[in-house]
């Protein structure tokens, strides 16, 4: 997981604790702030002789309640002392730290005599859930003074309270766990990640979570993320030297936590001058789904060392997924390409791309996939209807008239085993037949029959699960009757 700003990713190249300390937080110290010092529970300001300006010593802040535990809203003092050695007369400004990095507003004190002046200065914080955190005192003049953190906890509990009887589970809890991916990396110390950091937020309710990630000590990486119940955040960096380590993800504010140390290793070698670590990838096997008109694919990465292979899927030209996979040795390892839906010329097919970049070597490759043929949507409905035709062209041969029937058959989408029959009225003739339909139509069947003893035709179709439709069809009357024959006088029967 990559580490984002700019801040971000100075530190993870390895800058020191110092520079990175300012960088992240933004105070680097101007040349007018003196350093500061703790030391049996008090900070003071080192060379102040030299400046000529009054010392500061501040006490560490007492809390009324270390670990509270009751009734919530819940009402907790601080108090400390700033002692100021002078000699005349100065203003003293300070203000309160917060742990979730907010701050009081100033107040100031003018201070005159000679000696040391004390001031003693109070604060009330009221909470109505519960809480882990820390105050501090910050002096701003007449010199820059940080106290010691004085640490606290506030744990609601209890029904009928003044908060409403609420119970504990009922505020916003949040809690946070954190491991290291590779947790021990051997191999060469060049830029780029070489580990990398995930963690998991947690919380009971919605809410933001003002998080950081605190590398061997020092601030590294933070932000804000909306939380609806858990989700993941990170950070990588670049070892500049073999050393030992840990990291910790802290969350701020309501519910401040933090997660389990996570510790890790780092071996800065090359690979012993036999090989330099070189990296593949295979033709991707691409595979079209019709059903839902997405493509998806997969590929073989291989290595023949040590190292980080970070990779990017496109399909025709545009990145769509990324991600990356370490190899402890020489090995291969299946990455996969999720299903990604396809629209306009892309429905038509393309191409799916995979590039990979390893400790000293690029590749890449590709491979088409087919187009998306959606299947037609299934008929809902049937229709039919039936023609006859009354044939009398063989009357005159004796051989009786012929019925040629046509069917045709109507449907409003793909469908199969369309069953379609055929019979007369009368006489015992039939015909049946079975219709496959791609998409919507129409398809037609044809029946010859003699036309003795009936004058309808009927024609039925029936869908599979769907229903069906019946028709007829009449026609006139069969071959007509043959014209009687005339007889001559010489015939007629003597005495007529």
């Amino acid at each position: 997981m990559k580490s984002s700003g700019l801040a971000r990713r100075v530190a993870a190249f390895g800058a020191t604790s110092a520079v990175l300390a300012a960088m992240v937080t933004g105070l680097a110290a101007a040349p007018a702030q003196a350093a500061t010092t703790a030391k049996a529970g008090t900070a003071s300001t080192a060379g102040a002789k030299s400046t000529g300006k009054p010392s500061i010593a501040i006490t560490t802040p007492k809390a009324s309640v270390r670990n509270y535990e009751g009734s919530c809203p819940a009402t907790v003092n601080f108090s400390a002392t700033i002692g100021v050695k002078l000699k005349g007369k100065t203003t003293v400004a300070w203000r309160w730290l917060h742990g979730d990095g907010s701050k009081s507003k100033v107040q100031t004190k003018k201070v005159s005599g000679n000696g040391v002046k004390k001031i003693n200065v109070r604060q009330s914080l009221t909470f109505k859930g519960n809480v882990k955190g820390w105050e501090a005192l910050e002096v701003l003049g007449p010199k820059s003074v940080k106290s010691k953190k004085s640490y606290f906890s506030v744990t609601c509990e209890g029904k009928g309270n003044d908060d409403g009887g609420l119970r504990e589970a009922d505020y916003d809890k949040v809690s946070a766990r954190a491991w290291a991916h590779p947790d021990e990396y051997v191999g060469p110390c060049t830029p780029g990640d070489k580990i990398d950091f995930t963690g998991v937020i947690r919380v009971n309710s919605p809410r933001w979570v003002h998080y950081r990630w605190i590398l061997n000590g020092d601030v590294v990486d933070g932000g804000k993320v909306k939380v609806w119940n858990s989700r993941k955040v990170g950070f990588g960096f670049s070892p500049r030297s073999s050393h030992r380590g840990w990291a910790v993800l802290e969350t701020l504010g309501r519910g401040a936590t933090e997660s389990n140390r996570v510790g890790y290793k780092v071996w800065c070698k090359d690979d012993g001058g036999h090989h330099e670590t070189k990296v593949s990838v295979s033709t991707p096997t691409t595979g079209t789904n019709h059903n839902t008109c997405a493509v998806g694919a997969n590929a073989t990465i291989s290595s023949n060392g040590r190292g980080r292979v970070e990779y990017v899927w496109s399909v025709n030209g545009k990145v769509v997924d990324s991600g990356s996979t370490y190899f402890g040795g020489a090995g291969s390892k299946s990455v996969q390409l999720n299903e990604q839906s396809l629209s306009g010329d892309a429905t038509k097919g393309g191409t799916v791309s995979i590039a990979i970049s390893g400790p000293n070597n690029r590749d890449s490759a590709s491979q088409s996939y087919a187009a998306c043929n959606k299947p037609e949507p299934g008929a809902t409905s049937v229709k039919v209807s039936v023609s006859a035709v009354h044939d009398q062209s063989t009357c005159k041969d004796g051989k009786g008239s012929t019925i040629n029937a046509t069917a045709t058959i109507t449907v409003n989408g793909a469908a199969k085993n369309v069953v379609v029959q055929l019979w007369s009225e009368v006489g015992g003739f039939s015909k049946n037949v079975t219709l496959d339909f791609d998409k919507a139509g129409s398809q037609t069947v044809s029946y010859s029959l003699p036309a003795a003893g009936t004058n309808g035709i009927h024609a039925k179709a029936t869908v599979p699960g769907v229903g069906s439709d019946s028709s007829l069809a009449t026609y006139g009357d069969h071959c007509p009757a043959p014209a009687p024959v005339e007889k001559d006088e010489k015939d007629a029967p003597k005495g007529a």
